[in-house]
């Protein structure tokens, strides 16, 4: 698809539709630097959890679909071995790289970016041979894509119960996947009225199988959009904003568009050192800063303060997998408060579900929602049974130099994967010092190994 330049201001009239086709035009050089180079810590901690979660059932289950798939060519890379057509690849590899729940999120969003938007853009990548710069710069405009979708669609159309991982995201996907591809102008837009009436996904699925399978589809469907509109299949003009479009059928006050498009929102993406769901990440980091010392059996009970939307998706009182565990604030205060690596995968099992002590502990924690503090926030009380109450309280939105962004992703590499971190980290010292010389193919090849 042919790119454009900024050198000509926004126009005030300019329709959303037709403003997300330019941003998803954009040169890399019109890209902001901080951007791009965010975009690839985005990549390798996107390659750290498909790694790592290539070995989780879900992750078997969805290989064991993909080789029943006969008829097509089999050109994209998988991860945990193997290739497969470029549809079936995104759809297995956004499962599996979501499969630990230890992925990247936008709070604007309410959202995973990359396990939705990464494997469509590596399967196309793949096919048109493209470097790992071409990759950065369509998953950063699909990212882009996404978020301002999601923040039209805004917190109500999340709280009703829509993923948007699979819904906002099969959109940044499509332009992903478009823009590696070269579609046109009409292509794109055929190729988003397209995605329009496949995005879906729902929050019920949060707990199970389902919810990682929620982010193989919004990729799916972005390049099974791309690849339709490539054959010539027609769409609606505008299948997004237009009348009985996707943002008028799934939400019902929407946010107004805001269209600039030099105001990159990815810089506002939030990464996870904790392998469950981001909404408890501030409570663990909190009490992370007080927790030396304290054994389950001090606690008197836990008071928690957090933002009401998490209300319905992070405090499941008694789950029952390893899974659901990811969702509880009960079972992590008491993981922290017992000295528990909550950044280890591989510790979220069925047993832990079922584990008498934490059951125990989990009949002391009181949560609320607190409208004061933002989605990124949590704040309490650990009181003690010798009278002491510790304070204390978390901000997931102060930024992290990026220094220490890449030292803490390394560290998470290193944590979740041991030695085979190593590969990973040497590739991306390769993208940093020359991104359009690094082949999407030798990303390809890693994810296979």
């Amino acid at each position: 698809m042919p790119e454009t330049s900024l050198a000509a201001p926004d126009s005030p009239v300019v329709r959303p539709l037709d403003a997300l086709i330019g941003l998803a035009r954009l040169a890399p050089s019109d890209c902001p630097s901080e951007a791009l180079a965010l975009a690839q810590v985005s990549l390798v901690d996107w390659l750290v959890c498909g790694i790592a979660g290539a070995t989780e059932p879900v992750a078997e289950k969805m290989r064991a679909f993909a080789a029943a798939e006969q008829g097509a060519a089999s050109a994209a890379s998988v991860f945990g071995g193997g290739h497969a057509p470029a549809r079936m690849a995104a759809l297995v590899n956004g499962t599996t790289s979501h499969a630990l729940d230890y992925d990247d999120t936008h709070f604007d969003h309410v959202g995973h970016l990359s396990v939705g938007i990464f494997p469509a853009a590596l399967a196309m990548a793949e096919a048109q041979q493209a470097s790992a710069e071409a990759l950065a710069a369509a998953f950063l405009l699909g990212a882009e894509t996404a978020i301002r979708l999601g923040t039209v669609l805004g917190a109500g159309h999340y709280n009703r119960g829509f993923h948007q991982t699979a819904t906002a995201g099969a959109f940044g996907a499509t332009v992903a996947a478009a823009r590696l591809a070269g579609l046109t102008e009409p292509q794109m837009r055929a190729a988003l009225g397209l995605c329009a009436t496949r995005a879906s996904g729902l929050k019920s699925q949060f707990g199970t199988m389902g919810k990682p399978l929620n982010a193989g589809i919004a990729a799916a469907n972005g390049v099974e959009a791309v690849q339709l509109a490539q054959l010539g299949l027609t769409s609606a003009d505008d299948g997004i904003f237009g009348p009985q479009g996707f943002v008028e059928t799934h939400c019902d006050a929407p946010v107004p568009f805001a269209g600039g498009l030099r105001d990159m929102r990815f810089a506002d993406n939030r990464y996870k050192f904790h392998a469950c769901c981001h909404g408890l990440h501030a409570m663990i980091e909190g009490l992370r800063g007080i927790a030396a010392g304290i054994d389950l059996a001090q606690v008197d009970r836990l008071e928690l303060r957090t933002n009401p939307r998490w209300l319905r998706v992070c405090d499941l009182k008694a789950p029952r997998t390893g899974l659901e565990v990811k969702f509880s604030y009960a079972w992590l205060a008491g993981m922290v408060l017992r000295g528990l690596e909550t950044g280890e995968g591989g510790i979220y099992t069925d047993a832990l579900a079922h584990d008498p002590g934490l059951a125990a502990f989990a009949q002391r924690v009181e949560v609320t929602g607190d409208r004061a503090l933002s989605d990124q926030q949590g704040s309490g009380v650990l009181h003690l049974r010798d009278g002491r109450a510790l304070r204390f309280s978390h901000d997931l939105a102060a930024p992290l130099p990026p220094a220490e962004l890449m030292r803490r992703v390394a560290g998470k590499a290193r944590a979740v994967l041991g030695a085979r971190a190593e590969p990973v980290l040497a590739l991306m010292q390769r993208i940093e010092a020359d991104p359009a010389g690094v082949p999407a193919r030798d990303i390809g090849a890693l994810i296979r190994a």
